[in-house]
């Protein structure tokens, strides 16, 4: 049998060890991505065992809803919890005080939602994504109702990011989020206030949400393959 990938096993690992810190009688935010979804299908094996009961997921993606039903996690809505006790979700960069950036799978805005009401989110990644400082690696997603997209482009270059409209692979156009909306991803040198940068851009006309996380994470698990071998840390 051939050997399992160790990026793969990697995630594996760090999605089993965030999905152990769920406990029965929770409301669980469900994230987006590669890594979250390991931690779906760890809940899963956790509820089919019986290790794991009565727990309620609230999706941020539709992927997070499909990877869910397949796993056999019940679903919620918020207009039916009150509160959310967990949440796990990946990040595409954080830096040392737990900001992040968000959004390569155009769900942050429903993420930051999610994410934002729980009482414990725990972020999953990998070594890449921990950086200095926000900006470093990875363009900053933008959510844009479409009418908006050229002043929103034309205010995101005068803070002196470069800004490209997200295009889809494999499909003519851009990339449309669940909220019917496009896509900016803005390069910015580095960001050295995310919480001024946050609140700034959303306070553009025709911004829905930006993947700047501040102040949201409470816990990062952090995955690395040395030698071959997966491990996780917790920051």
């Amino acid at each position: 049998m051939a050997e399992m990938d160790p990026v793969k096993l990697m995630k594996q690992e760090v999605g089993r060890a965030a999905a152990a810190k769920v406990q029965s009688d929770t409301v669980v935010g469900l994230g987006t991505g590669s890594t979250t979804a390991f931690a779906i299908q760890f809940l899963g094996d956790r509820l089919a065992s019986g290790e794991l009961k009565n727990i309620k997921g609230v999706p941020t993606s539709f992927q997070a809803s499909v990877l869910a039903k397949k796993y056999g996690i019940p679903l919620t809505t918020l207009d039916e919890v009150d509160k959310i006790d967990i949440a796990i979700d990946g990040a595409d960069e954080v830096d040392p005080q737990f900001n992040l950036i968000k959004g390569g799978g155009a769900a942050h805005t429903r993420e930051k939602i999610v994410d934002g009401l729980a009482e414990q989110f725990i972020v999953v990644v990998d070594s890449s994504k921990l950086v200095e400082k926000l900006g470093s690696t990875f363009a900053l997603p933008v959510e844009v109702l479409p009418m908006a997209v050229a002043p929103v482009t034309r205010a995101l270059t005068a803070l002196g990011a470069t800004v490209d409209l997200r295009m889809g692979v494999n499909k003519d156009g851009p990339v449309i989020t669940d909220q019917g909306n496009m896509v900016l991803d803005a390069k910015f040198e580095a960001i050295a206030n995310p919480a001024e940068m946050e609140a700034h851009i959303n306070n553009i006309p025709g911004v829905l949400e930006n993947g700047l996380f501040v102040g949201v994470a409470t816990e990062v698990l952090v995955g690395e393959v040395k030698d071959g071998q997966a491990s996780v840390r917790s920051l």
